[in-house]
């Protein structure tokens, strides 16, 4: 396919462009700059929305770390800003979010903790509660890796299934669970029906978040990835997987791009570029119609609010690699330092010629 400057050039600026979307994922492989990748987007959308949320589910948070301050289940306000907040939510039941007596609180999560997966879906139904009674303009999740991604949309029906069975076992076992709550000392208030009731209320609020995910006017989601084999893999996978949920995605980042600056001379630099070369030709024959951003690979972490809105230009506008031929004064710099490297490397041959005259 074309060389690199020659393939057509985008960034998100469709993303801020939307003004109706509310719900903005952003996912792909571990270890492709997720986190940085949404830190930036949420940064960049601060600047055209009134209120901004970036919410992390992967259990490795990375939010802290990106923004250089420490977040917690709870919004949040990040430094440096007025309307950008930021959450760490772990994808598990902790028995202080359950409200009600100890009794309960055991019962409801060994009943949770019955039904695969559950748990999860019923953590993200809560914190999606919590979410609707704020009144932010556009919320940004920072997910975990693919496989735990396509969990999370999953869970609609994963809490559907898990209601069901519960249903199924009331039908079947009568007044089993009457008498399991007066075992655990548990009056009606807090019974059988309280848990069920519990069960259909999150699956309604679940399902109702559900039909906005599938809105395109609503809701997007950005992948992103690194240009090698695996990642292309993922990325194709979960493109798949989310046209299969009717999750609307037209936007890819190629992180961690070697660009072929005049300056590059390693072999292996030149060798990376190469094959990196051939997995953004693929990336650009499968997705024709996305908008595919490409940014560079820095000698640096993007890590601080400074360093992210610093490189969030990128996102802006197509990263253009130094390839003009310099000043005067940059040539002759480059002469000479090649001429103290060729001296250097004639001193050394000079050392080892009189090594070898010796042997």
């Amino acid at each position: 396919m074309a060389d690199n400057h020659e393939l057509p050039e985008a960034t998100i600026q469709n993303i801020l462009d939307q003004d109706t979307l509310k719900w903005v994922f952003v996912g792909g492989k571990g270890g492709v700059g997720k986190t940085t990748c949404s830190s930036i987007l949420s940064i960049l959308l601060a600047r055209v929305r009134s209120s901004v949320l970036i919410i992390s589910t992967d259990p490795a948070h990375n939010l802290s770390d990106a923004f250089q301050q420490r977040f917690t289940k709870t919004p949040t306000l990040v430094n440096g800003f007025n309307n950008l907040y930021a959450m760490e939510v772990d994808p598990t039941v902790e028995n202080e979010d359950v409200n009600g007596p100890e009794g309960m609180d055991g019962l409801f999560s060994d009943l949770a903790n019955a039904i695969p997966g559950i748990d999860e879906a019923m953590s993200f139904a809560e914190m999606l509660k919590l979410v609707q009674t704020m009144d932010y303009s556009c919320i940004v999740f920072d997910t975990a890796p693919t496989g735990h991604t396509l969990r999370l949309l999953q869970f609609p029906s994963t809490l559907e299934k898990g209601l069901t069975k519960m249903m199924s076992l009331k039908n079947k076992f009568g007044g089993l669970l009457s008498q399991m709550t007066r075992i655990f000392g548990i009056d009606d208030e807090f019974g059988e029906d309280a848990i069920l009731g519990r069960l259909e209320g999150m699956k309604d609020v679940i399902e109702q978040v559900n039909k906005q995910f599938k809105d395109p006017d609503l809701t997007t989601f950005v992948c992103v990835c690194i240009p090698e084999f695996l990642s292309l893999y993922e990325t194709e996978r979960l493109v798949q997987e989310l046209t299969k949920f009717e999750i609307d995605t037209h936007n890819i980042i190629i992180n961690q791009v070697i660009f072929d600056d005049e300056d590059v001379e390693s072999k292996l630099l030149k060798a990376r570029m190469r094959m990196q070369q051939k997995y953004i030709d693929q990336f650009y024959m499968l997705y024709d119609d996305f908008n595919i951003t490409k940014l560079p690979l820095l000698p640096q972490e993007v890590t601080g609010v400074e360093a992210l809105k610093a490189f969030s230009r990128h996102f802006l506008s197509p990263y253009q690699p130094s390839c003009k031929r310099g000043t005067v004064e940059e040539l002759e710099q480059r002469i000479s330092m090649l001429k103290q490297q060729l001296s250097e490397a004639e001193a050394e041959l000079e050392k080892l010629r009189k090594g070898d005259n010796k042997a």
